[in-house]
């Protein structure tokens, strides 16, 4: 691998970085991250530069107080919508995670009253209803993938979190073809910005599901614009559709906000239920620290299970931010054009914020926890994620229902793969357990 010796001098110069082509950079980059990304900061150091298809020099960051600065800067600087360009062809341009400025401030006040307050608060019942009817379902003494169980379960939630209704033919259709779009890796990246490859193959199949969700979707919104009660309606869709004057979205920007919130909403709290019943079904004495916590109605150890798993195991590697003017970072100058891309990863793994860093110690969370900036699975400053509090709401509850029912066990001790799939690192065998009534 032909790797670059960084240069002793760093002022006013680009990180150091791989000679690599481009397609190779991409493919390791994109679907072995967490090996080829450990490789690079070993090398390099904890900035460095890649080249990642399509056409982007990015710059990874891997220290806490040059991330805070990132963080900091100005928006007008710091585009994290330009930054999430390779989501475009999914999530849309007007989608929350791909607009920059003004239009990103109307996108996020619009959709911040569903996820935050009194809204948070009322989806309680809702997520206790639906995991206690998901976990009853499931099989005593046989290993499954939980993985696979807590998509299901997530999409359920977010399906009446965002169409306050999960029934009927559009939906099941829909629930189905959302389970496609999401399972996708890092070929399939390239079918997304590639029109030539979207006439063949599985990239035309990829963008066959995406038309048929599209039309799912702007069939939705067209009979929900012609219901009669939306004031009395606390679902997302109603809410949006209820906004006045000229706030008022057009059918291309509910489209936009509905299938990020679809995907972003469902996948990434899944994965880090599945990490989670995956690191205390190898862990006893956390897992019979959680049965207590479950038994007592102890959310805050619940909610320290989930940050754990989400800091050993962050669902999303990086975020993004492409610059607009140049800056000056860590020493090297990075020129407009280039995304800068905090590495959630390099923080997690990073001993001198996380002792024992590769242990699950769901403690380090109690009481004071780590130092803020060293925990961020939700991005942070002015583009952390809108469902933070949502995300944690869900997995204190689903966590609270498992252990209250079941004693989780391994289905094997093998170590658990990390798969790389779309953005998220999921993983790589499902997450098999086997459950045993309590």
């Amino acid at each position: 691998m032909a790797l670059r010796t960084p240069s002793r001098s760093r002022t006013s110069s680009l990180p150091p970085g791989p000679r690599l082509p481009v397609v190779v950079q991409t493919v390791l980059f994109g679907a072995f991250r967490h090996v080829f990304q450990p490789l690079l900061q070993r090398r390099y150091g904890s900035v460095f530069r890649l080249r990642i298809y399509p056409e982007r020099n990015v710059v990874l960051v891997g220290d806490v107080e040059l991330i805070k600065t990132v963080f900091a800067g100005p928006v007008e600087t710091f585009h994290a919508g330009e930054g999430n360009v390779v989501l475009k062809p999914v999530m849309g341009e007007h989608s929350v995670l791909l607009t920059d400025e003004r239009e990103h401030l109307r996108a996020r006040r619009l959709l911040m009253p569903a996820f935050h307050g009194a809204a948070l608060r009322g989806y309680r019942e809702l997520i206790t209803e639906l995991a206690t009817a998901e976990l009853d379902r499931w099989p005593s003494g046989t290993p499954f993938r939980a993985h696979d169980r807590m998509q299901a379960l997530t999409l359920e939630i977010i399906l009446r979190v965002v169409f306050g209704v999960a029934e009927g033919p559009r939906l099941d259709e829909l629930r189905a073809l959302l389970g496609h779009v999401v399972d996708v890796g890092a070929l399939d990246l390239f079918g997304w910005h590639s029109p030539a490859l979207q006439k063949v193959g599985r990239w035309r199949r990829n963008r066959e599901r995406q038309d048929r969700v599209d039309e799912l979707l702007y069939a939705e919104i067209a009979d929900r614009r012609t219901a009669t009660d939306l004031d009395g309606r606390t679902d997302v869709l109603s809410r949006l559709l209820s906004v006045p004057g000229e706030d008022r979205l057009t059918d291309a920007e509910l489209r936009d906000q509905l299938v990020t919130l679809l995907l972003a909403g469902h996948e990434t709290t899944a994965t880090a239920l599945a990490w989670a019943f995956h690191e205390l079904a190898r862990n006893p004495e956390a897992a019979a620290a959680t049965t207590r916590a479950a038994d007592e109605g102890d959310e805050k150890y619940l909610e320290a299970v989930a940050k754990e798993a989400m800091r050993l195991h962050p669902i999303i590697s990086e975020v993004a931010r492409r610059l607009t003017a140049d800056i000056t970072l860590g020493g090297y100058t990075i020129p407009a054009g280039h995304t800068v891309l905090p590495s959630i990863s390099m923080v997690h793994a990073d001993a001198a914020h996380h002792p024992s860093p590769e242990v699950f110690d769901p403690a380090r969370f109690l009481g004071g926890g780590p130092e803020t900036g060293t925990w961020l699975p939700f991005g942070g400053g002015a583009r952390r994620c809108l469902g933070a509090g949502f995300s944690l709401l869900e997995a204190t509850i689903v966590l609270r229902e498992l252990f209250s029912r079941y004693r989780v066990t391994a289905a094997d001790r093998r170590p658990e793969p990390t798969k790389t799939r779309h953005i998220t690192l999921v993983p790589g065998r499902g997450a098999r357990i086997v459950v045993h009534r309590r």
